[in-house]
């Protein structure tokens, strides 16, 4: 493919300008080293005076100190775009979802439109053009290829494979609705209030989603985690659960047999911040106990053929954990039968989310539950608190004592509240905490 070793050089050497005899034109030569003593020389030529070459052997020396000089620079972008692929996004994620859906976006939008370009002579024009005409296919498409072109060029810049990020600072066309990376405005239709969610709940009881509804609305957890849920990552002394894993599809993973499930594989977390220990929810922690008396009935009934792998969210009949969508038709279902929006699953994530920022909880805090990798990302992906949540929606206090029973009064509440949803410690400021604001 190219030699990505050649960016690997120690030591340089730019030699002064000669004439070549041969065709009347002026030339220099750059001399690379290398650790193990070997050289790589390269010339350019073609200049027609002296000065234009001296000019240009000027810039190469600035190029070299300032460790921005292209050796590979006859690299085309199909080329550069396959390589990124494999020894980057291969690398960096264990589940076949991102490396999927990048791959998808590379070859049937990025490479059909530059993939022949030489990568170091792909411009912002290029870049422009591209998101045109990408947006006029699908604003969910061309969203997707600004991000996957910022993420691959970003890569080709730390590999020495261009001196700069041409796709940096280029905005989607006025017709997408301009969204800065990483963020997502959440849709107030499409965000449940506290009286939506307290029917959610108590119609889920009847439903194989009951935990899964509670795990997601009330934990913030994402759907493939709380599928890997099991009742030994909880610690029923301090009611915490631990999430250190996710169900999915391994990269390149051959099934051993037909009936091997190739969704249902352990892998670990999304990111190294996804790995969290999360209070647990009264209300939460009640139905954990419900369903593990459930899990030992039917574990005991069914011994041949129950497979004891702990997993909370699994069939009855197997043991087995649940598939990623199996989810999907009693959500529907239920959506339908107590008229509540038709929202997607993870917006029942997002209201967690919003729920807590739309009450000053400190972000930090939130971003910890949430398990995203910076506080930016979830001040930037949930936190549009002025259109989130409307007004009429009740107070969170008031959210929290009904799905959390047992508790007293209205201090003690509140203090739990924070107890139990935000590990004060180290994430709260003082002011914050029960005992200060029980007395605003």
């Amino acid at each position: 493919m190219f030699n990505m070793k050649l960016q690997n050089y120690i030591d340089w050497d730019v030699k002064p300008v000669f004439k070549r005899n041969d065709r009347n034109k002026f030339a220099y030569r750059v001399v690379l080293q290398f650790m193990d003593g070997t050289k790589h020389t390269r010339m350019y030529s073609g200049f027609g005076t002296k000065k234009e070459a001296e000019n240009a052997r000027k810039i190469t020396i600035r190029e070299l100190a300032g460790g921005t000089y292209v050796v590979n620079d006859s690299v085309k972008v199909r080329d550069f775009l396959s390589y990124w692929l494999e020894y980057d996004i291969r690398k960096r994620v264990q589940s076949s979802n991102t490396y999927d859906s990048y791959s998808s976006i590379v070859r049937h939008h990025i490479i059909p439109a530059i993939g022949n370009k030489k990568l170091t002579e792909v411009n912002k024009g290029d870049i422009q053009r591209l998101y045109k005409d990408r947006a006029g296919y699908s604003k969910s498409i061309v969203r997707q290829v600004k991000t996957v072109m910022n993420v691959s060029f970003h890569f080709a810049v730390s590999c020495k494979l261009i001196p700069v990020n041409p796709a940096e600072g280029i905005d989607l066309p006025k017709t997408v609705d301009s969204k800065p990376y990483h963020t997502r405005n959440i849709d107030v239709a499409k965000t449940l209030n506290m009286e939506q969610i307290l029917l959610l709940l108590e119609a889920s009881k009847n439903t194989p989603i009951h935990m899964q509804v509670l795990f997601n609305v009330l934990m913030g957890l994402r759907r493939q985690e709380i599928n890997a849920v099991k009742y030994s990552d909880v610690d029923y002394i301090n009611r915490t659960l631990t999430v250190e894993r996710q169900l999915g599809k391994e990269l390149d993973r051959v099934p051993n047999s037909r009936k091997e499930s190739m969704t249902k594989k352990e892998l670990p977390l999304k990111t190294p911040s996804s790995k969290r220990v999360l209070p647990i929810p009264d209300y939460v922690f009640e139905a954990i106990l419900e369903e593990r008396k459930k899990y030992e009935k039917y574990k005991s009934r069914r011994r041949t053929i129950f497979q004891d792998n702990s997993y909370i969210c699994c069939s009855s009949y197997s043991g087995k954990p649940r598939s990623k969508d199996f989810h999907w038709r009693h959500y529907k279902e239920l959506l339908k039968k107590t008229g509540l929006p038709d929202i997607r699953w993870h917006d029942l994530r997002s209201t967690y989310c919003t729920l807590l920022l739309s009450k000053d909880f400190n972000p930090k805090a939130v971003s910890k539950l949430m398990g995203h990798a910076k506080e930016l990302i979830t001040m930037d992906v949930y936190a549009d608190n002025a259109n989130i949540i409307p007004e009429e929606i009740p107070e969170l206090l008031s959210y929290m004592n009904e799905v959390m029973p047992n508790k007293s009064s209205h201090k003690d509440a509140e203090r739990n509240v924070q107890d139990i949803l935000i590990d004060v410690d180290g994430y709260l400021p003082e002011k914050e905490t029960g005992a200060e604001k029980s007395s605003d």
